[in-house]
């Protein structure tokens, strides 16, 4: 039977890097040639990397940009490439989100994205115009191929569906999309509607890597015309994946559509070796995604940006313990180093940890302690405030000399300081600005405190699966978690417990209900009315923390994006007639 073969190459772009990623196209494309690929697809504005923001506004990044593609058509030969880059708008007035169809040295067609995501991290609409062009079906090896990107494969009624009842044997989905948790599964669900609607198979690629805040997971996704997954991309990791799709007559009752068409190669004559079925590849469970989101992340941001090495401050509690871990597998253990910053507070058994720690993951480890400067500027601070700092102040001061300490050795040495914050304490304020969170990466930014310790039994487990003791001691996971920052202080006295916390705050934060919804939903009122305090007035604080991976449908960031100055209160205790 006569059959069309694609490989799909998600790709590991880089933003604004113009040549290297069209050496990565090149690459994928030598690849699929050398697999005797017929088409090879390439992932949702591939050319300038995704998302290039406001650099669209800059007319001579978007003409190098034109310029970088017109080396990859160049380049094409008898196997086609679909790839994404920037181009102009129908009528020439605006930009597009484009994807080019290039083979035999040329561009043989472009297409424009129809449906322009405007919500949550995306904002399209700031800078490119929807399409309103009827697609084109392009001729390729004697199949019909239809060509869209990203949100047209989400909406019941798209492109993909004009495609396919114009008579398409496939239509190819160039994707730039970010993870978050249940990604996959929404993915599938969606494709199995399409397919269903546009009586086609489906190629979707998808972007891999970290840029900023977001992390790209790959999972690029083959599924037939009846719902058949027959093939999947590494999850977070670049990968080609090739897959002959059969073609045939489609008989007349079946185009119920005309669309242009465009015939960009001749049928590919002469015999090439059968191609194995590729195997699916197994989902990733959930924590195991998670966790590999965060590596990746953490290793591109700061590969991508500059930075080979890292610097931690290991109190032996939880928080930093899983930061350190992740940074060794994303860097290595003589990339990662941790800086123990003991007080008078600090109890033994965490200092303990924190050496544990860092034999158990092999990284290098100095004990500097505060005393000595934390006398000092109480000394100092005593004239100022008539007595020596004491309550917050001094809980804040002694967190404020760590983050001195820690960008100390970042500028000495050249070394990006990970910040430990996780997002219950960033939720609701229970940091120090330019102490606890004073750094240039936050890897846990996204991750409340209960995932915490789900991940770091997960890495646990897994060490053990392999042979390997568990980087994380388990009396880390045992004790209560504190600051340390007062005697006997433990978080549940000034939060309430994460196990009661973190449910408020992913309704009230991620899913944007208000005090009265949870308190109808069953939540306790004051539990509501304190957790919205809380989260409402932390706001200034949010705005200076560091960029950090995102893993939820809402980060904080580019996701949530309140006032800071807001008068606006919701009052749970009120609403309910609460006293």
């Amino acid at each position: 039977m006569p059959h069309l073969r694609v490989a799909i190459a998600q790709l590991n772009t880089v933003v604004g890097d113009l040549s290297g990623n069209v050496e990565r196209v090149l690459q994928a494309l030598a690849a699929a040639e050398a697999a005797h690929a017929d088409v090879c697809v390439m992932p949702e504005l591939a050319i300038p990397g995704y998302p290039p923001e406001d650099l669209l506004l800059k007319p001579g990044f978007v003409a190098d940009n034109v310029a970088a593609l017109e080396k990859v058509a160049a380049a094409t030969g008898e196997c086609a490439v679909v790839v994404g880059f920037v181009g102009a708008a129908p009528g020439g007035v605006g930009l597009a989100n484009a994807a080019a169809v290039c083979a035999g040295g040329r561009v043989a067609g472009v297409y424009r994205k129809h449906l322009l995501p405007n919500y949550g991290v995306f904002d399209e609409q700031r800078w490119f115009v929807p399409s309103t062009e009827a697609p084109s079906l392009y001729g390729i090896a004697g199949a019909w191929v239809g060509v869209s990107i990203c949100e047209d494969v989400w909406f019941d009624d798209g492109p993909v569906a004009h495609e396919g009842r114009a008579g398409a044997d496939v239509v190819v989905n160039l994707n730039a999309s970010p993870y978050n948790r249940g990604r996959r599964r929404e993915r599938l669900a969606v494709l199995r509607r399409r397919v269903t609607e546009a009586g086609c198979a489906i190629a979707y690629v998808n972007q891999v890597g970290g840029q900023d805040e977001l992390v790209f997971d790959g999972d690029s996704l083959v599924m037939a015309a009846d719902g058949t997954l027959l093939a999947s991309g590494q999850q977070f990791g670049t990968d080609l994946v090739v897959v002959d799709l059969p073609i045939g007559p489609h008989p007349p009752h079946a185009v119920t559509e005309l669309l242009p068409r465009v015939v960009v190669t001749d049928p590919r004559r002469g015999d090439r070796p059968p191609l194995p079925a590729m195997p699916v590849r197994p989902a990733l469970s959930d924590h195991a995604e998670v966790y590999a989101a965060l590596v990746l992340g953490t290793r591109d941001y700061l590969a991508k940006n500059g930075f080979s090495e890292a610097v931690i401050g290991l109190s032996g509690g939880i928080d930093s313990s899983l930061v350190a871990t992740i940074a060794v597998d994303a860097l290595g253990s003589g990339r990662v180093h941790g800086i123990s910053m003991p007080s008078r507070y600090s109890s033994p058994g965490s200092r303990h940890d924190a050496e544990e720690l860092a034999a158990r993951l092999g990284i290098d480890l100095k004990v500097v302690p505060i005393e000595e400067a934390h006398v000092a500027f109480a000394s100092m601070l005593a004239p100022v405030l008539g007595r020596e700092p004491f309550g917050l102040a001094d809980e804040n001061l002694q967190s404020r000399l760590r983050g001195v300490l820690l960008m100390a050795v970042s500028n000495a040495m050249g070394w990006i300081v990970l910040t430990t914050g996780n997002k219950s304490e960033m939720a609701t304020g229970y940091s120090t600005l330019y102490g606890d969170s004073a750094g240039g990466f936050a890897v846990i930014k996204d991750v409340p405190k209960t995932l915490v310790y789900d991940l770091c039994r997960f890495r646990n487990t897994q060490a053990v699966l392999e042979g390997l003791p568990g980087p994380i001691p388990d009396s880390v996971l045992d004790k209560p978690p504190s600051a340390e920052l007062r005697p006997d202080q433990r978080d549940d006295q000034s939060l309430p417990p994460y196990e009661v916390l973190d449910p408020v705050l992913q309704e009230y934060v991620e899913r944007d209900r208000t005090a009265a919804d949870l308190v109808a939903e069953g939540f306790d009122p004051g539990v509501v009315d304190r957790v919205v305090r809380l989260v409402d007035g932390a706001e200034y604080k949010r705005r200076q923390m560091p960029p950090g991976v995102r893993i939820t449908t809402k980060a904080f960031g580019k996701d949530r994006r309140m006032p800071i100055t807001n008068h606006y209160r919701s009052s749970a205790l009120e609403e309910s007639g609460g006293g």
